[in-house]
């Protein structure tokens, strides 16, 4: 019974019926992943549409320039490219397991997907760079990260990030067409050698991890200190104002904090955790679409805690909402400067 019901949920053809090496072509037609389908379609039109407004935010704003909300910028466009290329033919591979483009194109798709998934979590932890030294030299802040500066090394992360993916592609055989172990013609899948997938571990989440929680747990730190300088300094008079007040930018810091570490963490640890406990791993296996979807929601999920929770990007929202945009760039978003 289990069997015929799997049977007309699949439906078996070629991908290209004129050609004798095509592969065996797999429409998945149930009603669980029609389901499947329209659920990620709403996450990755959300993905496009939550980055685009951060991107038009700050391009548009004058007020917005700053070397931090470029940091943001640049994170947006990684995951808006996410949301509007990579998840898109994610989806249609789901549905349909045939590749129609060519193996060049599969070369290029694999570089491409990987390397926005790399700047995305690059920019991650250039974020958490900036705050850090934000909070700890608030003083010289000013003069020692310039937009200049963050320009800089936001095109020496993408480009760190290209020579990676390109070096990990190659020595897996999957840069050039002619190398790719393509069983059929119409299959795109990568296979990635253990051996590569624990350097990939190191590189590519242990460093960025270890990273992103300390200079995380240093930030928490210096809030909590400069919390204790604040209380310590109020008089008398305002002691249980300025109390009330420090005490909330505590937890408004952790509550910051926390919702940072553990939506990094929940996006990436299952993937190098169920990829270690297999010899070989490949983008058609099931743990490999789950797991990787979970990275890819870390696109739909960056700009609500980068972007959403400040207050210049709900006053930008009701800017292009209403079309106040066009009237002017220099509309303000708040009094000054936060």
């Amino acid at each position: 019974m289990k069997n015929t019901e799997y049977q007309q949920n699949i439906t078996v053809q070629y991908c290209f019926p004129d050609n004798n090496a095509s592969c065996r072509k797999e429409v998945r037609t149930g009603p669980a992943y029609m389901l499947l389908f329209i659920f990620l379609s709403c996450v990755s039109v959300c993905t496009v549409f939550l980055n685009l407004l951060v991107i038009i935010s700050i391009s548009h704003f004058k007020q917005l320039h700053t070397p931090t909300n470029l940091l943001i910028l640049s994170l947006a466009v990684a995951d808006l490219l996410v949301g509007l290329f990579v998840m898109p033919v994610n989806i249609m591979q789901i549905i349909d397991s045939c590749w129609y483009f060519g193996r060049m194109a599969c070369s290029v798709f694999s570089v491409v997907s990987n390397l926005l998934i790399s700047a995305s979590l690059c920019n991650l932890v250039f974020i958490a760079v900036d705050r850090y030294i934000a909070i700890s030299d608030p003083l010289l802040y000013s003069s020692r990260i310039t937009v200049d500066k963050i320009s800089v090394c936001i095109i020496l992360g993408w480009s760190y990030c290209l020579i990676y993916i390109i070096i990990l592609m190659h020595c897996n055989d999957h840069l050039s067409p002619s190398q790719m172990s393509i069983r059929c013609y119409g299959e795109c899948v990568i296979h990635v050698k253990h051996s590569w997938l624990i350097a990939d571990l190191v590189f590519s989440f242990l460093v960025p991890c270890s990273v992103i929680l300390v200079l995380y747990s240093l930030i928490f730190k210096v809030a909590r200190r400069q919390a204790k300088a604040v209380r310590a300094v109020t008089n008398d008079a305002s002691h249980k104002h300025g109390e009330r007040i420090s005490s909330s930018s505590e937890t408004k810091a952790a509550k910051t904090l926390s919702i940072v570490i553990f939506v990094y963490l929940a996006c990436w640890i299952p993937f190098y955790t169920s990829s270690l406990s297999v010899e070989s791993l490949t983008s058609s296996s099931r743990v490999w679409t789950v797991f990787i979807w979970l990275i890819y929601m870390n696109s739909s999920v960056n700009p609500l805690i980068y972007a959403i929770f400040y207050q210049w990007f709900r006053a930008s929202v009701m800017y292009i909402v209403t079309c106040k945009i066009f009237v002017s760039s220099r509309l303000l978003l708040f009094p000054e400067h936060v």
